[in-house]
């Protein structure tokens, strides 16, 4: 990549960490004569005119960096790229660095002042940009991944907070700009929308999506191209899930707290104190919800949903025949009340005899593992990320242009079984649908229902498949 841009008409300026002394990362002063010190040897290294440049020994504020680089990079574009940013031995002076530089790049959206033409920071995950279109290369803009170490208490202990997150009004700006020049017949209101629902603005996500749309999917900007573009990231390899993935195995605490927000039954409070919470935000897995912990966007959700449903079946053991598999879909549809059927022919089965305070934790785990070989390559689905009195209830479930909504609850009594009616037709009135579906587990060892009851119910005017097994 600094070999390609300047073929595209980019300036870059390749920085890293790598052997830079800690002392750089003290103060603000020795951080802003560093970045320039690096930047000006960059320029010498390559043989590059204008080196002298970015030596200026007044630098020695971010107030005075911000006007520095208003100067030096005015009519020019210049891509930054810095490595090695774990390396970093002092992360509070270099976020407020990405603080600096998230300020600059929204101001140059308003019309005042210069910056980088993009920053692409290397070094926390991998963030690879393999597409030949100018435009989609300016969505990497101000992408930074919160890094994460073992001892952060640097970071933690300050007040500074950096959200790097993209907004839809900064993610449609740069769509605007693909599309001026494309003619993709893009919906630019909708597609930003849809782009941060999904991602809820993490900006590697944000990218990656635009990449695969515009280098694997024709460029279909479209409700299916996001979708399709999803199925592609929640099964690739990439630095970033990786990097999820191992601290899930090395962290049994993290691994049983992402258990409880993906496939548990309630959602956590967040506490500043927690150091498991503290742990999942550093690496930016989690974050603080209206006061309650939630996984940070979507693709998160699903990925590490799909992790506990490997391990669920490695303990299970059990195929799904392609035929069934093939009763139940087709290229285009989803026979979901079929599906509810045989789930709850499939729990009643295998798990009849199992242990009730097992089948109460594991349930819904349950439910997400018999799912996945119905959808897997055809179709997406994820746990609702709305938060409705601390618990997590709708699974949604995504095929062709079918949109399926799923209410998973326990049995609590008559009273609360007409509230799940309630709440999911409500939940269908904001969706614009009028069918749904009703899962209900009843652990009642008494009054247990015995084999699965199925039956359609129409309840405040939508359509209600009411399914309930029991044990």
């Amino acid at each position: 990549m600094e070999n390609q841009l300047p073929e595209m008409g980019y300036s870059t300026i390749f920085v890293s960490f790598e052997g830079v002394s800690d002392g750089v990362f003290e103060a603000e002063a020795n951080f802003c004569q560093g970045i320039l010190n690096v930047c000006s040897k960059y320029f010498i290294e390559k043989n590059l005119p204008d080196s002298e440049v970015w030596v200026d020994s007044s630098v020695t504020t971010f107030d005075l960096l911000d006007t520095f680089l208003n100067k030096t990079c005015e009519n020019k574009k210049i891509v930054l790229m810095i490595d090695e940013v774990d390396k970093t031995s002092n992360n509070f002076i270099f976020l407020k660095f990405l603080g600096l530089l998230r300020d600059k790049y929204l101001k140059r959206g308003r019309g005042a002042g210069t910056t980088f033409q993009s920053v692409i920071l290397a070094g926390v995950y991998c963030l690879n940009l393999d597409s030949h279109d100018s435009r989609i290369n300016r969505i990497f803009e101000n992408i930074a991944e919160k890094s994460g170490k073992s001892d952060n208490r640097g970071y933690r202990g300050s007040d500074f907070k950096v959200d790097m997150s993209l907004n839809e009004k900064e993610i449609a700006p740069m769509l605007t700009e693909y599309e001026k020049e494309h003619n993709t017949g893009m919906d630019i209101e909708a597609i930003p929308k849809e782009i941060r629902a999904y991602t809820n603005g993490y900006p590697y996500l944000v990218s990656r999506i635009c990449q695969c749309i515009e280098s694997e999917l024709e460029r279909d900007w479209t409700h299916n191209g996001i979708l399709n573009a999803i199925k592609i990231i929640l099964v690739e390899q990439s630095t970033l899930f990786d990097d999820i993935a191992k601290n899930i195995k090395s962290n049994p605490d993290l691994k049983e707290l992402l258990r409880e927000l993906t496939v548990g039954k309630r959602m956590r409070s967040y506490n500043v104190d927690n150091d498991t919470i503290q742990l999942a935000l550093t690496f930016g897995i989690i974050e603080n919800r209206s006061g309650l912990v939630a996984i940070h966007n979507r693709i998160f959700e699903v990925r590490i949903t799909n992790y506990f449903i490997s391990e669920r079946e490695e303990v299970e053991c059990r195929a799904i025949s392609s035929s069934l598999i093939n009763m139940v879909r087709d290229k285009d549809n989803f026979d979901m009340p079929f599906f509810l059927e045989k789930f709850a022919n499939h729990y009643y089965e295998i798990y009849n005899n199992k242990d009730i305070k097992f089948l109460e934790r594991e349930c819904r785990l349950l439910f997400v593992t018999y799912l996945k070989p119905y959808i897997n390559g055809a179709g997406n689905y994820y746990l609702e990320s709305e938060i409705r009195n601390s618990e997590r209830t709708d699974v949604i479930i995504d095929y062709g242009s079918e949109q399926f909504i799923v209410e998973l609850k326990l049995w609590y009594g008559e009273v609360a079984h007409e509230n799940a009616l309630d709440q999911i037709a409500n939940y269908l009135d904001s969706k614009n649908k009028d069918i749904g579906y009703l899962l209900t587990f009843d652990f009642r060892k008494e009054q247990n229902v015995g084999k699965p009851q199925i039956r359609w119910v129409e309840h405040r005017g939508k359509k209600i498949l009411d399914v309930m097994v029991g044990v």
